[in-house]
């Protein structure tokens, strides 16, 4: 008998999909979290978990290391609505063994555990090779970034997080106690050590990159 977690916040879709898997002879359903930390108290003795890759405490890519540290037999699902390959790239990455639409019928989700349980490959060699080119891109691309925000001031970095709140420089200047022809002179050096052009172009590097929320 196959133990499946299932780790997703809509109830009405985990329901019916936990209504399915128990008619199944050789699946059952070994619990259901909405979060990760509720999913986090449930990772014992399970086979194959189906999770969300958007939960309301992080991304379900976060809870794959934590289940094979628990159980190094166990093999994960991602599910996804939104289709973002970043995600699901870096899902593959952290050793999810495939990647499924929310759109997937029932069935063909059941058909997935099962496959995932046998240890077949759910993903074709193209589709693979996609999925890594876009993680090594993504790795490069975030190493990048940090080596330009560490290029940063103190006082820089204040500015930056002001531009974000959308505040104008005499606002700023009020804010840090300084004139606004040093704020503009601050904007400048974080556009030039960002290597972007405009105070929009800094406001998304930032935003992009975890910089505010």
């Amino acid at each position: 008998m196959t133990r499946v977690l299932l780790v997703d916040d809509h109830t009405a879709f985990v329901e019916s999909l936990a209504q399915v898997l128990q008619l199944e002879d050789d699946l059952t359903v070994s619990g259901h979290a909405t979060s990760l930390a509720e999913a986090r108290r449930h990772l014992e003795g399970v086979d194959v978990a189906i999770v969300d890759l958007s939960l309301p405490d992080g991304s379900g890519v976060d809870l794959i290391e934590d289940l094979r540290s628990r159980n190094p037999e166990s093999v994960v699902l991602i599910l996804t609505g939104t289709g973002d390959r970043h995600e699901m790239a870096r899902a593959v990455l952290a050793g999810a063994s495939g990647c499924l639409e929310k759109n997937a019928s029932l069935a063909e989700i059941a058909a997935a555990v099962r496959a995932a349980a046998a240890g077949d490959v759910l993903m074709g060699p193209q589709e693979l090779r996609q999925l890594f080119m876009l993680a090594h891109t993504d790795g490069e691309e975030r190493r990048r970034a940090t080596q330009l925000l560490g290029r940063l001031t103190e006082r820089e970095w204040e500015v930056l997080r002001e531009l974000c709140e959308g505040r104008g420089d005499r606002e700023i200047a009020q804010r840090l106690f300084v004139t606004p022809k040093t704020v503009r002179t601050h904007v400048v050096n974080v556009l030039r050590k960002l290597e972007v052009h405009s105070r929009l172009q800094a406001v998304i590097f930032a935003f992009r990159h975890g910089v505010v929320e």
